[in-house]
């Protein structure tokens, strides 16, 4: 069964490269663009590994990641932060709400997939 990945990021055109990139790879990849849609679909679903951008409205990646980490069935599950906060104190904030990487944006498909196909072993 393929592995299932959450990516949730209010910009569209990063949404659908993400997914073209995972998908033809054999990941099962879910798009959502706001922080509520991505708490009410892991709410309903299971995921296997959710990259996060920080900066949305409504609800930033920082709350997604905390309440995520709350819920019994995501607390090992790998969650990424993708996004262009890359500041020293932004990538600790991001640790500290729950993530297992922080990483600034742009970055590089090849080095992405990488550390996809390393949080999911």
């Amino acid at each position: 069964m393929a592995k299932k990945i959450l990516v949730v990021d209010d910009d569209e055109l990063v949404l659908i490269a993400i997914r073209e990139l995972l998908s033809p790879l054999g990941f099962s990849v879910t798009i959502i663009s706001n922080g509520p849609g991505a708490l009410e679909k892991v709410s309903s679903d299971r995921f296997d590994l959710i990259i996060l951008d920080v900066i949305m409205p409504e609800m930033d990646g920082f709350e997604v990641c905390q309440r995520v980490r709350k819920m019994d069935s995501y607390g090992e599950t790998p969650i990424l932060m993708l996004t262009a906060k890359s500041e020293e104190a932004d990538k600790q904030k991001g640790m500290e709400a729950g993530a297992n990487l922080y990483l600034p944006k742009p970055i590089a498909p090849r080095r992405l997939i990488a550390l996809v196909e390393e949080a999911l072993k």
